[in-house]
């Protein structure tokens, strides 16, 4: 592989890891701001999603490392969800939801991207990419459902 692509690769990985972390952060002060008798099920989710985010923010930190890249500190992360927010009614869990899937559209996007930069140059993680794409995909479907019925 040349230098160039493993740097843009790099790159993908890098900007995913934000990503990951970030929702991280969000679905922790999501699940914790909530409130509601609604939002109970949706708090519950959320909570429980934030031990698979995290093992994918590992899962490309240790990619990142064996490609010959550094893993990044909290001041070189970005910071992207603005419709993850805290919001001022903490009962709108319509919000919430509409947050988490754009959340997990952008992650799509991104594996979509790092899956399409790796095709024909690194297999392990393109396979790597198209394996949290599926989770990514999944929690989309659950919150897509969710937005179904919360909306009717």
């Amino acid at each position: 592989m040349s230098k160039k692509a493993n740097a843009k690769i790099i790159d993908a990985l890098k900007t995913a890891y934000a990503m990951e972390l970030e929702t991280v952060q969000n679905y922790i002060a999501a699940s914790v701001n909530l409130d509601g008798v609604r939002s109970e099920v949706i708090k519950k989710v959320l909570a429980a999603d934030v031990a698979e985010e995290l093992t994918h923010a590992q899962t490309l930190a240790n990619r990142i490392k064996t490609i010959g890249g550094q893993v990044p500190g909290s001041l070189a992360l970005a910071r992207n969800q603005t419709s993850l927010q805290p919001i001022e009614d903490s009962t709108d869990a319509v919000a919430i939801i509409q947050g988490v899937i754009e959340a997990e559209n952008a992650a799509i996007h991104q594996y979509n991207k790092i899956i399409k930069l790796c095709d024909g140059v690194d297999y392990v993680t393109q396979d790597m990419a198209i394996g949290l794409l599926a989770g990514e995909e999944d929690h989309r479907r659950e919150f897509v459902g969710f937005l179904k019925e919360y909306t009717g």
